[in-house]
């Protein structure tokens, strides 16, 4: 059993780590497709990878349980990730590194509200704290922090929809199905949602676009390791560790950006840094080992 838990908080880790270097691949593409576009290209080429590793149809016993990989389709994969690509256009992106980490917490209050096994512990709220000041001085960096409503206003939104995923996914998981049997449903459902919106929000993409060597390496790498795997070793940490303990690992995305910006782009890191990389690591710690106390 602790075995199998370790192996849920590497895969958690790991999944971070990656997920934390997305940002140059989007930054790179977002030159060539705008946010609808490459979000809707990604998790196509994740789904087809997830289809040519499982290509058996899941077929659930019972049709209402498809309610939840609809709920689970529409927040963790449209609306999360549409709200946050969207509200990087109407503030900075130091902005919403900080109000996105505040998902664990909106993560431990429903799921406390909604399941009794994922009580809302204190040192969870000390930990949240800790952590959160940590990344804002990560972010920010010394710099003076600007306020946006708008976008701040779509993060906090998009911080809310990764809750109301993370809960509704041990729903998903509790129907007995493999990680990539429900990863693969979770994706059809998030990119028919994203379907319906494209007359409306545009979507004019060529495949001399995308045939480009740098867009292809770029996509391949989010769509198949970004969405397809890290989705599924995701989806899988939750069913080990639960919803909370796996969302904690949020924390560490704002350290694993600053790791890929210093290797890749040669960015300097400061003593804000280092000082935020103490304290939000000190808060993850906090909140995990109170848990295993108990």
């Amino acid at each position: 059993m602790k075995n199998k838990i370790m192996i849920g908080h590497i895969l958690a880790f790991v999944c971070i780590m990656i997920w934390g270097s997305t940002f140059v691949s989007s930054k790179i593409l977002l030159d060539t497709f705008t946010p609808i576009e490459l979000l809707f290209i990604r998790f196509f080429i994740g789904f087809l990878t997830l289809c040519i590793l499982s290509p058996k149809i899941l077929k659930l016993e019972n049709r209402k349980d498809e309610i939840w990989y609809i709920l689970s389709g529409l927040t963790g994969v449209f609306l999360y990730y549409f709200l946050e690509s969207t509200a990087l256009v109407y503030t900075y992106a130091t902005n919403v590194g900080v109000i996105i980490s505040i998902a664990p917490f909106f993560t431990s209050i429903l799921a406390y509200l909604c399941f009794k096994d994922e009580p809302f512990k204190i040192n969870f709220a000390i930990g949240f704290i800790v952590a959160f000041i940590g990344i804002f001085f990560i972010s920010f960096n010394g710099k003076q922090m600007h306020l946006s409503p708008k976008g701040d206003i779509l993060t906090i939104v998009a911080a809310m929809m990764w809750a109301i995923y993370s809960v509704v996914l041990k729903k998903v998981n509790e129907l007995g199905h493999t990680s990539i049997q429900n990863t693969k449903r979770i994706f059809a459902w998030g990119l028919f949602f994203m379907a319906l919106s494209l007359p409306f929000l545009g979507f004019d993409v060529s495949v001399n676009d995308i045939l480009i060597p740098v867009n292809l390496l770029n996509l391949l790498f989010l769509g198949v390791i970004a969405c397809a795997g890290c989705f599924v070793i995701w989806n899988y940490s939750c069913s080990i560790l639960g919803s909370v303990r796996t969302n904690q690992y949020v924390y560490l995305n704002p350290i694993a950006t600053i790791i890929f910006s210093a290797i890749i782009l040669h960015e300097r890191i400061t003593a804000f840094i280092v000082l935020g990389t103490i304290l939000t690591l000190s808060g993850l710690i906090i909140s995990e080992y109170k848990k295993k106390e108990s």
